[in-house]
């Protein structure tokens, strides 16, 4: 118990040591040359990119592409092959704690106790990093995501909207240098998807840094900054998603799957093809 008191109490001190300046711009997680392997397969092959500071950053791809791995490295959930991982100049593979204290995770799927209230969560987190909430701060902070008058009800009670919500809450809720967000919106119906890339820009306007995954064209070029495209563990196309429409909107490929105006999936299958991916 005094070791993990004392892991927690050296994350947050140098927590808020690194992220005392972050100048909009510059930037904040530098990703260069990552291999990832599983055995004799290689799921990410030498890839390089960076996330800025207030950045929304997609990260693309079909089924199998590399895109979760590239998010379970940068996480530290598992040991790249090769390559550096830099969060805000911290090497995340050396200094995996302090990295893990600085980023904010959303899962597809929630992994919160079903029968634990919203109050109880919300303590619980962020008690994990020494934040010291009251109860009046508690139901602000909840109303804010539209959530007050739920505190008393158990995770497994709030609709799929709710839940999401509340997750992106929870991920953000240490203000991380770096929030991962893996298909935060899959599943979700039109209202609850656009409430939810509200909250998202809403962290990036207050300085975050979000990089997320999805399949849905829609919402990557409705939210991302810049997206990168990635296939058999490579990145293919990086830039925003106006700039990609625009390098690709007179290739015959994109011409002839498109149905009117050329939008970013256009671009997208046109790269990567139309096959089906398991």
């Amino acid at each position: 118990m005094e070791t993990f008191s004392l892991f927690l109490l050296n994350s947050v001190i140098i927590y808020y040591v690194i992220t005392k300046n972050k100048p909009v711009g510059s930037t904040v997680l530098n990703v260069k040359n990552l291999v990832v392997v599983y055995g004799s397969k290689i799921a990410v092959n030498n890839i390089t990119f960076s996330i800025r500071h207030g950045e929304i950053f997609g990260l693309l791809g079909p089924n199998g592409a590399g895109k979760t791995s590239t998010l379970n490295a940068i996480e530290g959930l598992i040991k790249p092959q090769s390559g550096r991982l830099l969060l805000n100049g911290i090497n995340i593979e050396q200094h995996s704690s302090t990295a893990k204290a600085n980023m904010g995770v959303q899962l597809q799927a929630t992994s919160f106790q079903s029968e634990l209230t919203i109050n109880q969560i919300v303590k619980l987190y962020a008690g994990l990093y020494s934040m010291k909430l009251s109860n009046t701060d508690i139901i602000e902070s909840l109303r804010l995501i539209g959530l007050e008058d739920e505190a008393g009800k158990p995770f497994k009670k709030l609709s799929g909207g709710q839940q999401q919500r509340l997750s992106l809450y929870i991920a953000n809720i240490h203000s991380p240098l770096l929030l991962l967000l893996d298909e935060p919106t899959s599943g979700l119906d039109p209202q609850s998807r656009r409430q939810l890339w509200d909250r998202i820009e809403h962290n990036r306007q207050n300085g975050g840094s979000i990089l997320i995954t999805t399949h849905s064209m829609e919402e990557a070029e409705a939210v991302c900054d810049r997206v990168a495209i990635i296939d058999n563990g490579k990145i293919i196309a990086i830039d925003t998603p106006k700039d990609l429409i625009k390098k690709h909107e007179n290739d015959p490929n994109v011409r002839k799957i498109s149905r009117g105006k050329i939008t970013l999936e256009d671009v997208f299958i046109s790269l990567t093809g139309g096959e089906i991916r398991e």
